[in-house]
């Protein structure tokens, strides 16, 4: 297969190299794409040198079977549909596409069938959605959800190397506030991304409209309060869920447990901390809510792993061994 990454020097384009690596996917080509200012810079492929080249629109009228977009919803709008002309799947990391109903806003475990077949833009959900409805789709598939209360604790990465140069300029005595409307460092943030004049942040309303697109589902009644901390990597989330059925909990459990991209933890939590170079939605702490009908439990992922390159890799197998490329074993 012939692949391109476009952003390939910052933090999502490399872990999107790194997830590769990981399925040791064997590559007809790999061509890396960023600014010109990171043009020359040498990365590496299963110890092969890449050189990073500069990104144009003559860059991508060369045909791919995959290009990556890792690079912020102004480039994917302007080069995506380029790469879309030239080549079969162009799966974006950014917010620019989502909202799109002709887009499919894939996790490969819950909705793969969108990309039976398809060419063209595939959408990459928001980091804390991908996480969360990892489980909550197993649980509607067994209870038939209904209404979620979601809090988040998210890692400074998630704003990309500039938030984690932040907390770590502050921790070093900085008194600026970086990418942040105040201090990180020492402090929690109950803001990411603009307010609206609902009240919510986008980053709300992010997780609103994906929740639903993934799972196919309008009608569910979500609500989120998304909160930054300093946290360098990995998401955490407090999740509270009402199901039309009656719910036990034993057998909730065992159905996470069997889950695939679910790790889940009996008796025990888990925290950011541990979860190293998971590629898992990690669930604990699972229990009753207000009644048999609904449940809590606590909620980790690694943000650039799962919550971005790992699904987007995970994308492009998925569509691949649908179009028969390369064998479900990968």
């Amino acid at each position: 297969m012939k692949i391109a990454i476009v952003g390939a020097t910052g933090e999502v384009g490399r872990m999107m190299m790194t997830c590769l690596e990981e399925r040791s996917i064997k590559l007809e080509a790999l061509d890396l794409y960023a600014t010109a200012k990171s043009q020359g810079t040498m990365l590496y492929y299963l110890d092969h040198p890449i050189k990073v080249q500069e990104l144009t629109e003559e860059s991508l009228l060369k045909h791919y079977d995959y290009v990556f977009f890792a690079a912020g919803g102004g480039v994917a709008r302007s080069f995506a549909q380029i790469a879309m002309d030239s080549s079969e799947l162009v799966i974006d990391n950014s917010s620019a596409f989502r909202r799109d109903e002709r887009i499919p806003l894939v996790v490969p475990q819950i909705n793969a069938d969108l990309l039976s077949g398809y060419q063209g833009l595939v959408a990459n959900p928001n980091c804390s959605t991908i996480q969360m409805v990892l489980p909550l789709a197993v649980l509607d598939r067994e209870y038939g959800l209904k209404k979620v209360i979601v809090s988040t604790y998210q890692a400074v990465s998630g704003s990309g190397y500039k938030g984690i140069q932040t907390l770590q300029s502050q921790r070093q005595g900085s008194k600026l506030k970086g990418v942040y409307p105040e201090i990180i460092d020492q402090n929690v943030i109950p803001q990411i991304g603009v307010f609206l004049d609902n009240g919510y942040s986008n980053e709300e309303e992010k997780m609103h409209f994906e929740t639903r697109k993934i799972l196919r589902k309008e009608h569910i009644a979500i609500s989120a309060t998304t909160v930054r901390v300093p946290v360098l990597y990995g998401h955490s989330l407090s999740v509270y869920a009402e199901f039309e059925r009656a719910i036990e909990l034993s057998e909730a459990a065992e159905k996470l447990s069997q889950a695939d991209a679910i790790k889940y933890h009996e008796n025990s939590y888990i925290t950011p901390l541990s979860i190293g170079t998971s590629n898992a939605s990690h669930v604990c702490r699972l229990r009753y809510g207000v009644d048999s009908f609904s449940l809590n439990f606590w909620n980790v992922g690694h943000n650039v792993r799962i919550g971005a390159a790992a699904n987007a890799i995970n994308i492009m197998c998925a569509h691949a061994i649908q179009a028969g490329k390369i064998s479900s074993s990968v």
